[in-house]
């Protein structure tokens, strides 16, 4: 064997040594992703994590709001009617999962619609407050309202502190026995409604505030 042989043989030698020592990097990469710079790894991303959020955190349902709107593409469905705290009555039709629409009719008119979809609704209609839950499911009560920007006591022990954002723009924080914000309703040229543990609240786009247990 001569010296150009043995050159050549040690240069292939080591392109492949160098395209071994490539392949393992890669491989290592590849299997880091599931890691973090600490070696641990890490947990696989969550459903909660893709799913839409509601910003009443107060609300009493332990379920969280599913971002899919099922069969929204279907005819709606009714669920039946039910009578309201004024005498009137409301027809409640979902039209998907977990969005509902609800139709208040007097005499075989139509007075007011309102739709919860992925969360709860409420309207102020006229001194009479009506909360839709995200499930389907209608209070209505009359009374027990307050007006303007302040801090309220409210039914089943909540505290209200209501703020105006602007005109026809109200929001407010629901404040628990701790004193912690355990969610919030903002009524921005709407209405707004929620359910916290039990208690229906409605906030109107005037600044109306009334709760009911």
């Amino acid at each position: 064997m001569n010296a150009t042989t043995t050159v050549r043989r040690r240069r292939t030698m080591r392109i492949a040594a160098a395209a071994l020592i490539a392949a393992a990097g890669l491989s290592l990469t590849a299997c880091n992703n599931d890691t973090d710079n600490t070696g641990t790894k890490k947990p696989a991303a969550s459903a909660e994590a893709s799913t839409g959020g509601s910003s009443t955190g107060a609300q009493g349902s332990d379920a969280k709001p599913d971002a899919k709107t099922g069969d929204t593409d279907k005819a709606p469905s009714s669920t039946g009617d039910q009578k309201l705290a004024d005498g009137s009555t409301a027809k409640i039709d979902k039209l998907g999962t977990q969005h509902y629409r609800l139709k208040i009719i007097n005499d075989g008119a139509v007075l007011a619609t309102l739709e919860a979809n992925q969360r709860d609704a409420g309207l102020d209609a006229n001194g009479m407050y009506v909360v839709l839950t995200l499930g389907g499911e209608v209070h209505s009560w009359m009374g027990g309202e307050h007006s303007g920007a302040g801090t309220y006591k409210l039914a089943g022990g909540w505290t209200a502190k209501v703020t105006k954002l602007g005109d026809a723009h109200f929001r407010a924080d629901i404040i628990g026995n701790e004193g912690s914000v355990d969610g919030t309703l903002e009524a921005n040229q709407h209405d707004a409604g929620m359910v916290a543990n039990g208690v229906y609240i409605v906030l109107s786009a005037g600044g109306v505030i009334s709760a009911h247990q």
